[in-house]
């Protein structure tokens, strides 16, 4: 009898592992889609000619970083921040604004990654094309914290090409 109940009890706790190891997955599946479906609904607006994607998706404390080694690459502290110094000076130099085109969105809980192509024309008429990629961080659909990669030559190309007109802060 004691070794039918130890069977019995190893059992028990392999089920028990195996359940409620399988919990956290089960119970982030809606957050997941919910946080997918979102960031897809903002990009789609955005490609639409929606102007709001930053302040709909962005949380006011958010923490960007831009990857590399170029002088544009660094971290922001707050959407206003990063409006003022990172997405305001580029936007200025340019004469149409930076359409997306999504290649794939990929979500687990509250991590959302965003690979996609922006393509717009510059001040100057000559045509600004990158490829990115955004890692975001939600916390009740809005990012908490991103990190973005990207091609900063041509990036900094426009910076650098175009200036702006008196009075225009970067």
């Amino acid at each position: 009898m004691t070794f039918v109940r130890g069977i019995f009890t190893a059992l028990t706790l392999v089920l028990t592992t195996l359940i409620g190891g399988l919990a956290p997955a089960v119970a982030s599946e809606p957050t997941t889609e919910r946080n997918r479906q979102f960031i897809a609904q903002a990009f789609n607006q955005w490609a639409q000619g929606g102007r709001t994607f930053f302040t709909d998706v962005l949380s006011p404390d958010v923490t960007w970083t831009i990857k590399g080694t170029s002088p544009s690459a660094g971290t922001y502290r707050g959407r206003d921040d990063f409006m003022k110094r990172a997405v305001q000076p580029f936007a200025k130099r340019l004469a149409s604004p930076v359409r997306p085109t999504v290649t794939d969105i990929w979500a687990e809980g509250d991590d959302v990654v965003v690979h996609w192509d922006g393509i717009a024309t510059a001040a100057d008429g000559a045509p600004y094309r990158n490829s990115y990629v955004w890692i975001m961080r939600m916390r009740n659909l809005q990012a908490v914290e991103v990190t973005a990669f990207l091609d900063l030559v041509p990036y900094d190309d426009v910076i650098r090409r175009i200036s702006l007109e008196a009075g225009d802060v970067e």
